[in-house]
């Protein structure tokens, strides 16, 4: 009996370790976790395993369907994690070979415990989350030390991303303390700062709805003073030791924006040299076709509900900012066909986060394969499909104007005439000299 227990707990054990694909985590262990945890303690118990270097593996390397390009970075899949899951930096390592984007954070400059318990909600009916978190966050230093504790002592010279691992990227969510000015832009500028030498990207959170005054963070004038300081504060750092170069830097916005709104938001971004933007966070809204009670808990809305928002603001911000200014979806994604909708809506990749908390480790190995099956049909990549939409749907920026009906080309010879004589005038004055 003691012998058939433990071939059966061992097989078990390595179906669950080695392949997160199995249907073990989807239909057994979430379920289990939710019939008999609260929402956040269930969260936490995830996170801890993922940092033992328990969590299960996915074995399967990514079909070339879903390779693009990131940012002069070839990414081997488009399924990330958004922020909220690994707080404060517990799991690098134990989640960057599930999703190929892991965002840690939002982290604060100061540690605070956040909003009072209860905070967290399932609404399994509806297959949503509701959050009152507040940012609950040990703070710069602790997750600083971290973060620079999984860094090899010794440098090979072949390391050219924070994750440490090829075709992904790591990502840090800056948030800002409760107690700090609500016009203030200092805690965002702290972050710059402290994680921008050990991260490909840092993501500016002004969207949650959780922390007072946070949002006011998106009016026009309060907007431009924060993105001009965070990308003045990471423009004057060196390169990284790490990855020689700066981190990108993203915005992460709102679903609840109306279209002026964010039309302003669009107009902000241009002038100040932001990489991207995350279309969204959690929403305030509750849809009429809630059906669980915990539908009237305060706080952020996650999961399929939010889609229908998310993709809407997306879809308004695709259309008044420039190819080359990258968005990334994230809101109600749970399958294949969710990611290919906002690839088709102009997002160059998506983040998972409800469906990852219900399904487990599996989600993103799943999405991944339902996306390459639609590919495969339909005989394109992920990155072709993006790039006809961002090509479609993009704003186009203008031309220069022409006069007379001269066109740009004699407006080049003239200026390189002038040119020309400046630096005549420049040699002359040299000679006599």
């Amino acid at each position: 009996i003691y012998a058939t227990a433990l071939v059966l707990s061992t097989g078990l054990f390595a179906v669950y370790y080695f392949d997160a694909r199995s249907a073990l985590h989807r239909y057994v262990i979430m379920p289990v976790l939710r019939q008999t945890l609260d929402a956040e303690t269930s969260h936490k118990i995830a996170v801890k395993v993922l940092r033992s270097g328990l969590g299960p593996k996915d074995p399967v390397t990514d079909d070339e369907h879903l390779m693009f390009e990131l940012w002069g970075h070839r990414i081997s899949n488009p399924i990330g994690l958004a922020a909220g899951f690994d707080k404060d930096g517990e799991a690098i390592d134990g989640t960057v070979f599930l999703p190929v984007w892991v965002e840690i954070g939002s982290i604060t400059p100061k540690p605070q415990p956040g909003n009072p318990k209860p905070r967290v909600f399932r609404l399994p009916e509806d297959n949503a989350i509701i959050n009152r978190y507040g940012f609950p966050s040990q703070g710069h230093a602790t997750v600083l030390s971290r973060v620079r504790a999984r860094l090899p002592k010794f440098l090979t010279g072949e390391e050219t991303k924070a994750s440490l691992r090829d075709g992904s990227l790591l990502a840090v969510n800056l948030g800002k303390n409760k107690e700090s000015p609500a016009d203030s832009i200092d805690d965002f500028v702290a972050g710059v700062r402290t994680f921008g030498p050990y991260s490909d990207v840092l993501v500016v959170n002004v969207s949650s709805p959780n922390t007072p005054g946070l949002r006011g963070l998106q009016n026009k004038v309060s907007l431009e003073a924060l993105l001009t300081g965070v990308t003045q504060a990471r423009d004057s750092l060196p390169p990284s030791y790490l990855t020689s170069q700066r981190p990108r830097l993203v915005l992460k916005i709102a679903p609840d924006l109306d279209q002026s709104q964010i039309e302003d938001i669009a107009n902000v971004i241009k002038n100040t040299g932001i990489d991207g933007v995350i279309v969204s966070n959690t929403t305030v809204q509750r849809p009429s076709h809630l059906l669980s009670a915990s539908r009237t808990e305060n706080g952020g809305l996650s999961g399929p509900p939010i889609k229908p928002y998310t993709l809407t603001a997306l879809k308004t911000l695709r259309a008044n900012l420039p190819p080359h200014i990258t968005i990334i979806g994230c809101g109600g994604i749970s399958n294949g066909e969710d990611a290919l909708e906002y690839a088709r809506a102009g997002a160059t990749m998506v983040q998972v986060y409800t469906s990852f908390g219900y399904d487990g480790v599996g989600t993103c190995r799943r999405i991944k394969d339902q996306i390459v099956e639609t590919l495969q049909k339909e005989g394109t990549t992920w990155a072709e499909i993006v790039k006809k939409s961002v090509d479609e749907y993009s704003l186009r920026e203008e031309l220069p104007e022409t006069r007379d009906g001269q066109g740009t080309v004699n407006q080049l010879i003239e200026e390189a005439q002038h040119l020309n004589k400046l630096l005549d005038e420049l040699g002359r004055k040299m000679d006599t000299q």
